[in-house]
């Protein structure tokens, strides 16, 4: 098994597979795309530029993880679901620099950001680094790519992918109580946990057929109804 795909859950729709991944990004492989919502690099420079004090090396680790999924799954489509940059403040030298040297890495590799509320306010990413910028829904095959849930309205057959939510779930057990963040699939819309570190959480409550994946550092898995 590619170790990129140990401890994904593997879901089918319309004949093509889609895969959970751990690293909280989606996989389509028979169309090579690679997807991931709120991102939100430069929040903590942002909150920095504040005066509060928060880690540095968000964007780093971020960039990491992105680097080790598009060398594993050989990926040719990179699609952000919007807040690509979290705010105007967050647009700092280094952080822009940090961003145009990993693009320059994956040049062969075509990117796409489905603008978000917060990429309204910090604005595009810098023209040099060759990004598509759209409105949504991006549309590949059956899926409608979003940020917003619930803007689009599926037809037969298709499935609206977006972000936005950050959502997470708690899983409680007696006394015991843990939160993670979570993949929540209902009726045709597939919800994407945030990608970026230092996102927050949104707690999601399950309606009637509703199908949560909670992610862990190591797998995907699916809550029992």
């Amino acid at each position: 098994m590619n170790d990129m795909l140990y401890g994904a859950v593997a879901l089918a729709h319309a004949g093509e597979t889609l895969q959970l991944m751990p690293q909280r990004a989606l996989w389509l492989p028979q169309r090579g795309v690679l997807a991931v919502a709120d991102v939100h690099f430069g929040k903590a420079a942002a909150f920095r530029s504040h005066g509060i004090p928060v880690p540095s090396g968000t964007t780093a680790h971020n960039l990491a993880v992105l680097d080790a999924l598009l060398a594993a799954s050989g990926a040719s489509h990179l699609m952000f679901l919007g807040d690509f940059l979290h705010a105007k403040r967050g647009r700092a030298a280094a952080t822009l620099q940090a961003l145009q040297d990993w693009r320059w890495r994956h040049h062969r590799i075509r990117m796409t950001l489905v603008r978000g509320n917060h990429d309204r306010h910090a604005g595009d990413p810098p023209a040099a680094m060759g990004m598509d910028c759209v409105e949504e829904p991006a549309t590949e095959g059956p899926f409608l790519f979003c940020h917003h849930p619930g803007h689009v309205d599926p037809g037969p057959g298709q499935l609206a992918v977006a972000g936005h939510l950050h959502p997470a779930f708690t899983l409680a057990q007696r006394r015991d109580r843990l939160r993670l963040p979570c993949y929540l699939l209902r009726k045709q819309e597939l919800i994407l946990p945030a990608f970026g570190d230092f996102t927050g959480g949104y707690d999601v409550t399950r309606s009637a057929g509703d199908r949560i994946f909670v992610v862990t550092p190591d797998a995907v898995l699916a809550v029992p109804p």
